[in-house]
């Protein structure tokens, strides 16, 4: 049985047909003029760029740049992927057989899982906890894992809720997994997304030596049409990663690497997750400012970090029906709650211009209004 990527399936068929798009998980895009202003060079260099493969594994100045970011990483645990999605597809064909299981977090965005019950492993699932800020159940954990776990798969900073695993999580994480032999799944692609002062979230690399991160261009920098995503893994995983990469795409994209490059430069980078930190900080409050016109129907655990909050709302219809209105009768979409599991909650993405982030989020208080109402 194959299970639909029900997110994707939903985005696919309404994301380019609203006035307003508040379903991205990233930071507003960054247009190519303003990203080369942003790092001081020319746009003209663009026009020098032969339209060339790259190297299999990615230039090899860009997963020098990547491994910097990693404690103790080298090239050589570098492999540039087609955005996160295809590290994701990759290490789910390379790591998991029949019979493993995998355990995710509850809610989650279902990339690896899905991957992995397509491919007829055991999903299990863990929660994070509304009521306790989306804290991680360790003691569920812990009774979860079992010789047959072969991956735990974490998202963090996590998507959709927000939540950054505290130090006591981490830990628990890593006890569970070496208990029984596990790798971490690590999908980082929200780390410099925190909102505040709060500090970039660490990786998992260098914590424990069955790891496995991901990470992409796409959230914390803006640049999602890029498409360029990276493994980070133990050496000896490589080649088999490698093996099943050309299968899938052979490369990622030439323009891709050569832009990725000039992102990740020192000099450039700080300035990338600059412009993120300010859109996510002033784009929550202006989302807070906004719902408070009916605090009595909103709620929201506020996330600590990522581009984009989960609300969870008191009206007499499910999320589904809620958000086909809103497309359909405002022309502004959000993603359902049930697409994570989370009925009456919707995922709203707010690091984003702020007259059109008012303007669509004027037009779900007023479908709020009215079915507040009808309810009547």
């Amino acid at each position: 049985m194959f299970h639909q990527f029900k997110i994707e399936s939903y985005l696919t068929e309404h994301e380019k047909n609203v006035a307003y798009n508040y379903s991205e998980s990233g930071v507003h895009p960054i247009k190519i003029g303003d990203f080369f202003e942003l790092a001081g060079r020319d746009l003209a260099e663009i026009s020098n760029i032969e339209m060339d493969y790259p190297n299999v594994r990615g230039k090899v100045e860009l997963r020098e740049k990547i491994a910097s970011l990693y404690p103790d990483a080298n090239l050589n645990n570098i492999l540039t992927t087609i955005g996160a999605s295809e590290a994701n597809y990759l290490i789910a064909e390379t790591i998991l057989k029949p019979g493993d299981e995998l355990i995710a977090l509850q809610p989650a965005y279902m990339q690896l899982p899905g991957n992995a019950q397509n491919n007829g492993i055991t999903l299990k699932t863990v929660e994070l906890i509304e009521a306790q800020n989306w804290a991680l159940n360790t003691d569920q954990l812990m009774a979860t894992v079992n010789s047959n776990t072969k991956i735990i798969s974490i998202i963090n900073p996590h998507n959709p809720t927000g939540h950054i695993l505290t130090q006591t999580e981490v830990n628990a994480i890593i006890k569970a997994a070496s208990s029984v032999g596990a790798w971490i799944v690590a999908d980082e692609v929200y780390a410099g997304t925190e909102r505040g002062d709060t500090p970039r979230t660490p990786s998992f690399w260098g914590q424990y030596d069955r790891v496995i991160a991901v990470n992409s261009m796409s959230k914390a920098y803006g640049m999602p049409g890029l498409r360029i995503g990276w493994i980070v893994a133990p050496e000896e995983l490589m080649p088999q990663f490698q093996l099943r990469h050309e299968y899938t795409t052979i490369s990622s994209t030439m323009l891709g690497n050569e832009l990725a490059n000039i992102a990740l430069d020192p000099e450039v980078r700080p300035k990338l997750t600059q412009r993120a930190r300010e859109l996510i900080n002033f784009g929550f409050d202006t989302l807070m400012d906004m719902l408070a016109v009916h605090n009595d129907t909103y709620s929201v655990v506020p996330p600590e970090a990522s581009a984009m909050c989960i609300v969870r709302y008191d009206l007499p219809v499910d999320s589904l029906e809620f958000v086909n209105r809103l497309v359909h009768e405002k022309s502004t979409l959000v993603v359902p709650g049930n697409c994570f599991g989370l009925d009456r909650h919707f995922r709203c993405s707010s690091a984003l211009p702020e007259v059109y982030l008012r303007e669509g989020l004027a037009n779900i208080n007023a479908l709020v209004a009215e079915i507040k109402g009808q309810s009547k």
